[in-house]
């Protein structure tokens, strides 16, 4: 028989918080975290705005002195801070038990780059004697992974995933397949990322991805809208605790939700476009659904990825209508990077822990900035306003450049 697999445990490390509850709070009263870059001057940029992490202070959410905290990159301590957040709400003690049972996947598109970009500044300002002797544990994408692996000795099956905007979503569902599998009993899963840098923003702008709303940024990220011109960058963590049931079970954990299904696939077809049809992504639906063990009518809301991508927008509600078919009406869908902008690997963690709180409140969060429906994006995307709704199965999408698609399918809690 499969295990099952549950929720115990969130965190969120995003600039609308740090604490689930103020961060869903302010996601259902239609806050945005975008604004203006303070960290680094961008007044030359051609994008001076995303979802910034202001004043964040690593050493008020977790006891690390400070020497260690230099030794990591600003990505390893988001994802630190989410999972001493997500441990602690799990109630889990990983000094009881066999710590082989214990692992790490947590995932990261790009990892380090501040680090790159400060030791490259030293490289050929000062010289090669200069680097850092922690430039390369700091800067490696699967810094995040090992530094929780270590930090709660957790010595089970410890992994990263780099599948760009998919990172957290793959890194979730491979975490919960070896769970079912009974490779491990608890993973500590999801996603982090600090590409909100100065290489990090000037790229993606130089690639036309990002909006350019510099004098308005809180309504830069509208998925689905008419005038919407791309998305916007941010930074954070996600961080889960995942279970398998009858552990939880017999230590009294809290079950928070119930994770049944995942699908992936890839596109194929070119390195950052989606397919204009949303094939692969209906695919990496379809079997997720599938892995669930459901039927497509049974899932009553969808947390899209939703980048506000002219292109990425339109593929992603033809994907949902050829998988859903006249379901697809009776669908309630939104993007909360409308809220958060697009935290690219750590996305799929953060909007993991929307979908817990949809089900456990039995609320679909808003999209925000919805002011005027693309003729082609003509699904329901909850516009402005958060709804009350029957919600006992929910999907999660994430795609990611490179073509890869993942999607996780969540059940409310018996």
């Amino acid at each position: 028989m499969t295990r099952r697999v549950v929720v115990t445990g969130t965190a969120v490390v995003t600039s609308l918080g740090c604490e689930v509850a103020d961060f869903w709070d302010r996601i259902c009263a239609g806050k945005s975290g975008v604004g203006p870059v303070r960290r680094f001057d961008c007044s030359e940029f051609k994008v001076r705005f995303g979802g910034e992490l202001r004043d964040f202070d690593a050493s008020e959410h977790i006891d690390v002195n400070p020497k260690q905290l230099r030794r990591l990159d600003r990505f390893v301590q988001f994802a630190l801070v989410g999972a001493q957040k997500a441990i602690a709400e799990s109630e889990i003690d990983f000094t009881q038990g066999d710590p082989y049972r214990y692992g790490v996947l947590v995932g990261s598109g790009i990892g380090g780059l501040n680090e790159i970009e400060a030791q490259h500044e030293v490289l050929y300002g000062t010289g090669p004697s200069r680097v850092s002797p922690f430039m390369i544990p700091k800067l490696m994408i699967n810094a995040g992974s090992g530094n929780i692996s270590v930090n709660w000795q957790l010595k089970g099956p410890n992994s990263t995933v780099a599948t760009a905007c998919a990172s957290a979503t793959n890194a979730i569902g491979d975490a919960f397949k070896l769970i079912q599998h009974g490779v491990a009993d608890v993973m500590v899963t999801g996603g982090s990322e600090c590409a909100l840098t100065p290489m990090g923003l000037s790229g993606f702008a130089r690639m036309k991805a990002l909006s350019t709303r510099n004098e308005d940024p809180e309504t830069a990220s509208r998925p689905w809208d008419k005038s919407r011109d791309g998305f916007v960058m941010a930074e954070g963590a996600g961080i889960i605790v995942l279970e398998e049931y009858e552990f939880a079970k017999a230590r009294g954990a809290t079950i928070l939700a119930e994770l049944v299904g995942y699908g992936m696939s890839a596109d194929g077809s070119h390195i950052t476009a989606p397919d204009p049809e949303g094939r692969g992504a209906a695919m990496a639906m379809k079997f997720a659904v599938k892995d669930a063990g459901i039927t497509p009518d049974q899932i009553n809301y969808i947390n899209a990825h939703g980048t506000s991508t002219p292109l990425g927008d339109v593929a992603e509600t033809r994907a949902i209508k050829s998988v859903f078919g006249t379901h697809a009406d009776k669908l309630l869908v939104s993007s909360t990077k409308s809220h958060t902008g697009h935290l690219i690997g750590a996305s799929g963690g953060v909007e993991f822990v929307v979908c817990v709180q949809a089900l456990k409140e039995q609320i679909a969060p808003p999209t925000i900035n919805l002011d005027n429906p693309d003729d082609e994006c003509d699904l329901d995307y909850v516009p402005h306003e958060p709804r009350s709704a029957q919600l006992n199965y929910v999907l999660k999408n994430s795609f990611g450049f490179g073509g890869h698609n993942a999607c996780l399918v969540l059940k409310k809690a018996e």
